[in-house]
Formats: C-alpha cells, structure tokens, sequence
C-alpha cells in the first residue's frame, strides 16, 4: 500500500495540529522506506557514521517515541530502552544488523500507536511524570513540538542515504 503524507488542515486546532504534523512526519519515514531493499536498507553509505542507515534510523525513532511517550510523559521504566543502557554502546538504538526492516517498521508502527494513545489521554500542559531526568518535567506540547523535530530531521537523513544507497530520490513537496 502506497503511504501518501497529508499536512493538517490549516484551521485546525492546535493538539489536531500538533499530532497531524508529527504523524504527517511518521508517515514520510515509512514512505521513505517503500520499495528499499534489505540490503540497502542495511548499507553503510555514511562511513563517518556507519549506524545511520535507513534501518538504523527506523529502530532510533521507535526508540525515541518510547522515550518520549512512554518513559518521560507516562513515568515507565526506562529499563528495556537501550537508549538508557549504560552497558551498550553509543547509538545502541541503530544496532540492526540481522533484523529485517520490516520487523523495525512493525515496532516503529506499534510505537507510534502507543504513543498516540498517550498522547490521547493528557491535555497539552500536563506535564510528564519521570523525575528521573530533567526532560521528564516537560510538557506534552514540548514533547510533541520536540518529537516533529526530531522525526523530521531524521527524515532529511533518510533522504540523503536512501539517495546514496539505491539512487532513489523521495523527497516529499
């Protein structure tokens, strides 16, 4: 099934706006991986950064809606996020040699479904419950506002190694 990316309507309100452009963003990073191919969804073609791949870079934006949605905004452990694990190394979030990326874009989906359930069920000005971290005291408006960023400039990633590993250009107008 084809994925098209639809902005929100320009008169919408403000949580409809927010939400619409973090799943607009979303959706560009599963557009960007129609028709890769595993390999090339695998292939190194920044040496300098040899996890940021277009799986590695699905795995990293699931693990950052848990990290967000469920660890900052709900207070759940942050155990089973390897982004917290001191033991793994840097970036142990992009390490998917060997899992399928349409296993990552399965996770990534139920992640982001997870994390429209929360965003379902607090008001934009509620403000998260881990006081483990700092981070874990902002607001759910700052959390989405945070999670377009960080979704959209990762998405600018995918446009530049999906280009270099396959040629394919798939920028979104």
């Amino acid at each position: 099934m084809a994925i098209t990316p639809t902005r929100p309507a320009y008169d919408a309100d403000e949580r409809t706006q927010l939400v619409g452009w973090l799943d607009m963003q979303r959706d560009i990073i599963r557009w960007k991986c129609e028709g890769v191919s595993e390999e090339d969804a695998h292939r190194v073609v920044l040496p300098t950064s040899p996890l940021m791949t277009m799986a590695g870079l699905v795995s990293h934006l699931r693990w950052v809606e848990h990290c967000w949605f469920q660890v900052m905004c709900n207070g759940e452990s942050a155990a089973k996020n390897p982004q917290f694990d001191q033991a793994l190394p840097e970036d142990a979030d992009m390490l998917v040699d060997g899992i399928p990326l349409a296993q990552l874009l399965e996770e990534y989906e139920r992640e982001c479904q997870a994390s429209n359930e929360t965003i379902a069920a607090h008001a934009l000005d509620d403000i998260g419950k881990n006081r483990d971290f700092e981070v874990g005291s902002a607001s759910l408006r700052w959390i989405l506002l945070h999670m377009i960023e960080e979704t959209a400039r990762h998405a600018g990633h995918m446009d530049t190694i999906r280009e270099l590993a396959d040629g394919a250009k798939v920028y979104y107008y």
